[in-house]
Formats: structure tokens, sequence, C-alpha cells
């Protein structure tokens, strides 16, 4: 298959330039202060998420990346241009993913995706229109009316959209929100070999596992602040730990001390948080030694949706 170059190409001494800069960034709509002083960085080439509950001002970040809106006072760059007096570079930089379903209802796949070249001063490839719509499962739909289109391949759609003109920062808010397996895995597929190939990823989802499996590090955002920024195993490594969980015969509950540390889950299992993995021997020693018969168990790793839950409640308004 071939590459797919990316428009901006970046040499050695150019590399220091974050892919995304964002400094001392406010944004209010009206009495509501959407970001309060954001500051963030997302280095070239990486894979980075961005998470927070409803609210937290990812998507007003996304807009201001996009141009969509103004922010009220900070700095925004991509790969060093100002998304405000140098918007023409900074939006041939970057290709952003919206959370919401966006198309015209006028035109087939392959017409859409041309006419989006248009928008950034470029002649459509076809060679690289046709490798989008090949690795993005689309190439049966390049002649079909986007209002024909399922929700989840008018999702696949924007994906394109947002790649047409090859930009060095992919923004993806939420791009698998309500879309089957099939997709999600299609996606991930390609999303992972444009990182490979040196693309910047910036993703927004609430499927944490998936900001866990793919991303290097990791944001959380809370009320327009960043609360958390750390390598995706340093956080889960500082506040997190493995859990082993028990079905144990009804009306039976861990013996010891061990009953302290079990929580009661709602299918009638316990879970009890590990120091490590080695833990699981010394639990199950203290089970067989109270003569209690473990009918099913599972070991869970560190999970990063644990880590987001405990440190939103910790970091409060």
């Amino acid at each position: 298959m071939p590459s797919s170059p990316l428009l901006q190409v970046q040499d050695s001494a150019a590399t220091a330039v974050p892919a995304i800069r964002v400094q001392g960034v406010h944004k209010a709509f009206g009495n509501f202060q959407a970001l309060r002083g954001l500051d963030l960085e997302v280095r070239q080439g990486e894979f980075f998420a961005l998470l927070g509950p409803n609210g937290a001002g990812k998507t007003t970040l996304i807009n201001l990346l996009a141009g969509l809106t103004r922010p009220d006072r900070g700095v925004l760059q991509i790969l060093g241009h100002d998304v405000r007096s140098d918007y023409k570079q900074a939006r041939r930089a970057v290709g952003i993913v919206p959370q919401e379903l966006v198309f015209d209802p006028f035109f087939t796949v392959g017409e859409t995706l041309r006419l989006q070249c248009g928008y950034f001063g470029i002649r459509p490839d076809p060679a690289w229109i046709g490798e989008l719509l090949e690795n993005l499962q689309l190439s049966d739909k390049a002649d079909t009316n986007m209002r024909a289109l399922s929700g989840g391949m008018k999702r696949r759609v924007l994906v394109a959209q947002a790649l047409v003109h090859r930009p060095a920062v992919l923004v993806l808010d939420e791009p698998t929100a309500g879309v089957d397996v099939e997709l999600r895995q299609t996606l991930w597929k390609f999303i992972r070999r444009l990182n490979a190939e040196g693309q910047t990823i910036l993703l927004t989802t609430h499927y944490l596992e998936e900001a866990q499996s793919l991303c290097e590090r990791v944001a959380m955002m809370k009320a327009g602040r960043v609360v958390a920024l750390d390598r995706t195993s340093q956080l889960l490594a500082d506040h997190s730990r493995p859990s082993l969980t028990l079905r144990l015969p009804s009306g039976d509950q861990p013996p010891g001390d061990l009953a302290g540390r079990a929580t009661l889950l709602a299918d009638g299992r316990w879970r009890l948080p590990l120091v490590n993995f080695a833990d699981t021997e010394q639990v199950l020693a203290h089970c067989r030694e109270a003569g209690l018969v473990v009918q099913d168990l599972e070991v869970g790793a560190p999970d990063l949706e644990e880590v987001f839950v405990a440190i939103m409640q910790r970091s409060g308004q």
C-alpha cells in the first residue's frame, strides 16, 4: 500500500516546535467560564488523549484550534502557527473530526471529499482520496449520496474529510461515540498507521479503554483547567492498582482482614485491590485456609477509568 506523506514535513531543527501549544487561554460564554488559563502542549508525533467530564472545556478548546471561535486571551499555536495571526497556515496544518455528524446532503461521498480540498486551496488528489476511501472501507460508497449513509458511514466520511488535505495534526473529538465495533476497529487500525508514519493525534473520548491502549500521554481536564497530565503508564502506576474479583458461595465473604479490603459488587462478586499481581496467591491462600471455595476469579490490570474517577473526585471545582 502506498505511503501517505503528510502536508507538513518537519526537518530535525523544527522538531522542538510543539504540534499544539496552548498557553494561558481563557474563554467565556457570557457568565460561563469555559476555559480558565489553560496550559497544554502536545509534542509532534504523539498520540495524546484529552479527557474530562462533559463541560470540562474539551470541545471549546477544539473549536478554538479550528478557528470556529476566538479566545478571550492567551496563545494557541499549531506547529508554531498562531490560530489568529497566522490562521491560514494553522488551519492547513490540522484536520478536525467533530463530535457532531455534520454533512452536506446534496453531494456524494466522492464529491464531498473533492470539495473539501477546495477549502484548503489544493487540487483533489485522486490517489490519496482513493486510499482514504479504501482504508476507511468506503470505496463502494464513493458514488453514494451522503443522505443515504448510516451514522457510522457518515462518521467515516468525516474522518476522510479531516485527512483529505494531509494535515500533520489530526484532532478526533469523540470519533467512536455511538458507533459499532467494526468501525472502531477499522478506524483505530488506520489511525495507528498514520501515527506510526509521524502524524500527531489528539483524541478526546469517553471510552477510557481506548485512551489507555492508544495514547502515550493523557491530560485530564475539569472546569476549564488541566488537573492531571502525565504518561499513561505513570498515571496508572500512581493512581491505580491491580485487583482480584472473586465469586464465593452465596452468603460467604472474604476471610479475616480481606473482608475489610473487599467491595461487594452488584453481581454478588467481591473485588479486592492488590498490592501487585503476586498478591493474588496470598489472597487465594487465605481463602483456602478458611475453607472457602472460589467459584470464579478474575484478575484486573490497573484501569484508567479508576484513575479518572479518583482525579476528578479529588480535584474539586
